[in-house]
């Protein structure tokens, strides 16, 4: 089954919520207008209404269906202060959290936090960094989860689809967070449908090379065997090693992971931001994402590159979020 239809069916009658914080962009209302017209979710857009409304206007979108708040004016802005100077814990004066919670990041994340929406679609417009830091300062991250970690669904006609990560967010990750996310992943996975085979990537095959960037790599896939014991992972592995069978004969043929890997986890940002727009540009494949993750709730953070049909997809992804079963 296609991957969008499959989560469809997960979400659908579910009525979760998601929030956008970009509400008067053009693709973020084409998306919202279009999800909840097929019934998949109830869009809240965040802005002032008349901006919306007129760009609405100007593109032949119908807004019946769909949620719009003003953050500035919202009713619950007073509540809303107020809860988040408690969940700062003494980092915001109440003077603070009366300018702050007017951004539409923290308003909608907010909204997240207090269960008034399922997840937040943001990045269209705002940086990585708007989008995150209000989710690290309010949201925060799991109790099993030291951060939060970046991974992209890379999907190829209906069947053919691979996690990669860490495409996002962490520069130079050290062993033990490059285990962590190693896991986390894997549980990313579950999620789209992946039976999870997780390679940690490297320049090096189990030992064909020698360097302090081996020895990390060597060293998370060690602590993500202690993390998760029943989880099918291997490392250090090349990509060839990990995805080929007949090199994983010839680099690696003990391994229950190499030339079968489906979860490939890059040792730096550098490695897998450069890794995954090479499968993007040259092999043809859709990046859903990123998927943000370690977050107790789950919030997305758009390419500013974004079209209307990835803010729609991220949306599904991150309403199926929510469903454990």
């Amino acid at each position: 089954m296609d991957l969008f239809d499959s989560l469809k069916q997960k979400i659908n009658g579910k009525d979760l919520t998601i929030v956008f914080p970009e509400g008067n962009d053009p693709r973020i209302i084409g998306a919202a207008v279009r999800l909840a017209a097929d019934g998949l979710l109830k869009p809240i857009l965040l802005g002032n209404a008349d901006e919306i409304k007129s760009v609405a206007t100007a593109k032949g979108f119908d807004l019946t269906k769909v949620e719009l708040r003003d953050p500035t004016t919202d009713a619950i802005h007073d509540d809303m202060a107020a809860a988040f100077v408690e969940r700062r814990k003494g980092k915001a004066t109440p003077a603070q959290a009366d300018q702050i919670v007017k951004d539409p990041n923290y308003f909608g994340t907010m909204l997240v936090y207090l269960g008034k929406a399922n997840g937040m679609v943001s990045g269209a417009v705002h940086s990585t960094a708007d989008t995150v830091r209000p989710a690290l300062q309010i949201v925060k991250t799991r109790p099993d989860a030291s951060r939060i970690s970046g991974a992209f669904i890379m999907q190829r006609g209906r069947d053919e689809r691979y996690l990669f990560a860490d495409n996002a967010i962490n520069i130079d990750p050290n062993a033990q967070e490059l285990a962590e996310i190693a896991v986390e992943s894997a549980r990313t996975a579950k999620l789209f449908d992946i039976d999870p085979k997780v390679a940690l990537l490297s320049f090096s095959t189990k030992g064909s090379a020698k360097a302090p960037q081996v020895d990390k790599v060597v060293e998370a896939t060690k602590i993500a065997h202690e993390l998760a014991p029943d989880l099918v992972l291997d490392g250090e592995l090349q990509f060839d090693a990990a995805f080929v069978p007949s090199v994983a004969k010839l680099k690696a043929p003990d391994s229950d992971v190499a030339g079968n890997a489906n979860v490939f986890i890059f040792p730096d940002l550098q490695a897998g931001n450069i890794g995954y727009k090479i499968a993007q540009r040259f092999g043809g494949f859709e990046a859903i994402g990123p998927i943000l993750q370690g977050l107790n709730a789950p919030v997305a953070d758009l390419s500013r590159g974004a079209n209307e049909e990835d803010v729609y997809k991220l949306a599904i992804i991150t309403a199926a979020q929510n469903i454990t079963d």
